[in-house]
């Protein structure tokens, strides 16, 4: 898992509350059993007309969200079904963070299992981002795990709580593996000892 430290990218506002994982990523998708190839898909229903062409009014669609790596969205993001494909999806499409006033529970230990950063500000805080990002269409955050805060280079910054086991693991790039992996040596030796 790639660590996050301290990333600065653009800012794509999308203003939405309880933004389902089907629709982050439609189940008629979900065939592959690889984490990648998803991001063409995230939030297909709503980037496309119903006829299939590209729907140029929804913000990921326009010239100012090409290469935005930080999604702020409202609250109670990635509710619905527990699939890991939303945060792969999101993950694939470029974003690094996403800023929310909450997420759901198991949406939230997906990201963090998969070195996506959920950040959680106040309902305020996100207001603020969201009207910043359209009064400048290549508005940029960063987001800094090491201090936990968010700012910008126009005076906004906040801080945020995260949890020490997952801040520690996303800032070291541990996934459950690399976490069981940091005590080789004692599995190693674990196993030299069984086997006498």
């Amino acid at each position: 898992m790639q660590p996050f430290r301290i990333h600065t990218g653009r800012v794509v506002p999308l203003d939405r509350a309880n933004i389902d994982t089907d629709q982050i990523i439609p189940k008629q998708f979900l065939k592959r059993i690889e984490r990648t190839g998803f991001g063409e898909f995230v939030f297909f229903d709503w980037r496309h007309t119903p006829d299939g062409a590209l729907d140029r009014s929804f913000v990921l669609n326009q010239p100012r969200s090409k290469g935005a790596t930080v999604l702020v969205t409202g609250k109670n993001f990635g509710c619905g079904s527990s699939r890991e494909h939303a945060v792969w999806a999101l993950a694939d499409f470029g974003f690094r963070t996403v800023v929310a006033p909450s997420f759901a529970d198991i949406f939230a230990t997906n990201c963090a299992k998969n070195g996506l950063l959920a950040v959680v500000l106040g309902e305020k805080e996100v207001s603020d981002i969201m009207q910043r990002t359209t009064a400048a269409p290549d508005y940029q955050l960063t987001v800094d795990l090491e201090q936990c805060r968010v700012k910008d280079n126009q005076g906004f910054s906040a801080i945020f709580a995260i949890d020490e086991f997952t801040r520690h693991c996303l800032l070291e790039g541990l996934d459950e593996i690399g976490l069981t992996l940091e005590q080789e040596a004692e599995i190693a030796a674990y196993e030299a000892r069984r086997q006498t």
